[in-house]
């Protein structure tokens, strides 16, 4: 019996995540400031940066990749737990929240965030500035959230900060996609530090 191959599910996950990322972020930023801005990213964090990148963790586990599977599969239920915090319907909506609750679950992903950094070590240097710029987004936005009105300043920072980390994972999903089309021939560097 043959194995089906599957092709690289990474380049999925990191352009859900990035596109995602980029768009809140630059709410964040302050580059969207609209009244109903933040709802445009409902469906983002919902199909793309939820969903997608959510099967793009499960299509790594079947290919064995254990910290993509992780990766992926963690952060596609970001999306998809903080969309559910835009939805009136559930009830947490932010703007029903404390911003303390608000703070502390930005606080938990920067303790995920964080353990995946380490992890990322053992990847290449595209992967892990993913991960290094993420840990400072989320850091960011936690501290900005616990800091409520006084955290403005502090959240557009971190609004900054995410926009960079989303033009880094396009990168790297670049590096994936090209590797992919090109078998192998076309190549961005990643550097390998494992």
């Amino acid at each position: 019996m043959t194995e089906t191959k599957i092709a690289n599910p990474g380049p999925l996950g990191l352009c859900g995540f990035a596109l995602t990322t980029f768009f809140l972020s630059a709410v964040n930023a302050g580059l969207l400031t609209g009244k109903g801005d933040v709802f445009v990213v409902i469906g983002l964090a919902v199909f793309y940066g939820g969903i997608a990148q959510f099967a793009a963790g499960m299509w790594e586990f079947r290919s064995g990749n254990t910290f993509g599977a992780t990766a992926f599969t963690s952060y596609g239920a970001f999306w998809l737990s903080f969309a559910a915090l835009l939805l009136p319907g559930f009830g947490a909506a932010i703007g029903v929240a404390s911003n303390t609750a608000v703070g502390y679950y930005l606080v938990g992903w920067t303790i995920f965030t964080a353990i995946m950094m380490f992890g990322s070590f053992r990847t290449n240097v595209a992967t892990a500035a993913v991960f290094v710029l993420l840990f400072v987004t989320f850091l960011l936005l936690a501290i900005g959230g616990l800091a409520g009105a006084n955290g403005a300043n502090i959240t557009k920072i971190g609004g900054w900060v995410g926009i960079a980390t989303a033009i880094v994972a396009w990168y790297t999903a670049l590096s994936g996609i090209l590797a992919g089309v090109s078998n192998g021939k076309i190549n961005l560097p990643v550097f390998p530090l494992a």
